[in-house]
């Protein structure tokens, strides 16, 4: 069955590969017709995918991701339909996305005292929005350092690797809650990566009443036990289960641009729900200060 819709990419707005236009236009390639842009932090590459979207005929999905954590690891909190240009939502995300250009010199200034001469001011370059560790491989990719991304990140910059630099903490809790503060809807993503099942079923509860809507369900590299796992799980708790491939650009995930097929019934219950709340008075979010503040 052919898929025509992807919920899950990222762009040159956060740490995807392709600028909002060219990501579009290879979904018009490869007969995408409803695409979420959900960059890292960063509503900033929405405008110019709206304008390439109407042009290709793609229904875009405002987005974004969050990253959180928890004392068992990483989690990852998508929203969907965000009224984002909301002032209080775009001073917060950019709060994050400062705290994550501070983390990105950090790592370049532990790459430099390990005798590993890339520039942060190349990195900057190659990251034309939010920085990410991505950008940093590609600087150690031009420097002839790793030959890939995978390379990059399994020599240098894995989460247990010698560069490695914590950012800002963001709960999960966090996520739901300023997503929420935009009308958007929240939904947590690729679920199985990190806490994995146990950690996930204890947590729901409380992530539910704090207003999570999704689950994404069709994610990736999932086996269809997987999928069906989560699907149950997502039943249980009366979420919407969600799905995309998470694509960033060649080399850095395994699933390419609308490899993964999605319900349609998923848009459809994301785009009922929204409907709810769009235009309405949003609850406010204030971000927790740091251990420094």
């Amino acid at each position: 069955m052919a898929n025509t819709i992807d919920l899950h990419t990222h762009s040159t707005a956060s740490d995807g590969l392709y600028s909002p236009t060219e990501l579009l236009q290879y979904a018009h390639e490869a007969d995408l017709r409803i695409l979420a842009l959900t960059d890292h932090d960063s509503t900033n590459g929405l405008a110019e995918a709206t304008e390439a979207a109407a042009r290709l005929a793609i229904d875009l999905i405002p987005g974004i991701e969050l990253n959180t954590d928890t004392d068992d690891g990483e989690m990852h909190v998508l929203g969907y339909f965000l009224e984002y240009e909301r002032p209080a939502f775009q001073e917060t995300l950019k709060v994050l996305r400062d705290a994550r250009a501070r983390r990105g010199e950090r790592i370049v200034e532990l790459l430099n005292e390990q005798g590993v001469d890339i520039k942060w001011e190349h990195v900057r370059e190659i990251a034309q929005g939010a920085v990410g560790r991505p950008h940093i491989a590609q600087a150690l990719i031009d420097a002839g350092y790793v030959q890939s991304v995978p390379e990059a990140f399994d020599k240098y910059l894995r989460s247990d690797g010698p560069v490695y630099v914590a950012r800002r903490k963001l709960s999960p809790l966090d996520a739901i809650r300023l997503i929420l503060s935009a009308n958007g809807l929240p939904v947590i993503a690729h679920p199985l990566t990190v806490p994995g099942m146990q950690k996930l079923q204890a947590w729901l509860p409380e992530l539910v009443e704090a207003g999570l809507v999704g689950l994404e369900t069709y994610y990736g590299p999932y086996t269809e036990e997987q999928v069906q796992q989560l699907h149950d799980l997502a039943d249980e708790y009366k979420l919407i289960p969600t799905g995309g491939s998470d694509f960033h650009g060649p080399g850095i995930h395994p699933t390419p641009l609308g490899g993964r097929f999605v319900p349609f019934e998923a848009v459809e219950r994301l785009k009922s729900e929204a409907s709810k709340r769009m235009g309405t008075n949003p609850p406010e979010f204030v971000l927790p200060p740091t251990d420094k503040e």
